[in-house]
């Protein structure tokens, strides 16, 4: 295949991406009212168990709705067409691929694709809901009425759920280096304590909310996901030995 023959894949690969986004932007630019109602799932799970706590999302400006549309189908999108991108992607480099790169490439990119996946329900199903309690417990506490707009709510599922999902790509990294040489298991199982001070500044980090609470179910799993890469990083030192350099 030439160099234009190239060229013209990649662009195909391109207008595939960008159709695949505006579709599911028009989707839910569609069904506008539903899927905003399953974004709210985490707000309204939480308002059931505080009843007297009055707590609606109220617009500050002219604009704000008009954003959060633009925002919900933008993200949204984007989301929803990135595994179908990825699939468009992958299917414009293998050719370039050996058959044992993509034996080694397709398990990390499904992998990576199935990490995301789960994050992303923990923070949905989870650290949400968790943070809004925390936050409705203080306001109570200080006798605060709550004035949050639809911005800011968005804004905290946005960051949680993809801050969370890209947070547990970090075993595939681990392995990733662990595969080239860099790195070795007993490395790993030595700099354990450190790990986990690691674990929990990036818990701090991604986690709006100070409180230890909602930290500790954060770092809980990254800190799981570290001990399985340090057990498939093993099985990968037995089957390959590592890359050398220089």
């Amino acid at each position: 295949m030439g160099f234009f023959d190239h060229l013209e894949e990649m662009r195909w690969t391109l207008i595939k991406c960008a159709a695949t986004f505006l579709l599911f932007a028009g989707l839910i630019g569609y069904f506008l009212k539903e899927f905003n109602d399953v974004l709210l799932w985490p707000l309204n799970s939480v308002k059931v168990d505080y009843p007297t706590f009055a707590l609606e999302l109220s617009t500050v400006s002219i604009m704000e709705v008009f954003n959060v549309i633009i925002q919900m189908c933008l993200l949204g999108g984007l989301v929803m067409a990135l595994p179908f991108c990825l699939l468009f992607i992958g299917q414009f480099v293998a050719p370039a691929l050996t058959a044992k790169e993509l034996k080694a490439v397709l398990p990390m990119c499904v992998s990576a694709m199935v990490l995301f996946l789960l994050g992303a329900a923990f923070a949905y199903f989870l650290l949400v809901p968790s943070t809004i309690r925390v936050s409705i417990e203080l306001n109570t506490f200080f006798n605060y009425a709550a004035r949050w707009t639809p911005g800011s709510y968005y804004s905290l599922l946005t960051w949680l759920v993809l801050g969370v999902g890209t947070s547990f790509q970090f075993p595939l990294i681990i392995i990733l280096l662990v595969w080239l040489g860099l790195m070795t298991t007993a490395f790993l199982r030595k700099y354990r304590r450190h790990a986990i001070i690691v674990i929990f500044v990036i818990a701090a980090i991604v986690t709006p909310t100070p409180d230890p609470v909602t930290q500790s179910m954060f770092a809980a799993p990254l800190y799981l996901l570290y001990e399985i890469a340090i057990i498939a990083s093993a099985r990968v030192e037995k089957r390959k030995k590592p890359l050398q350099f220089g």
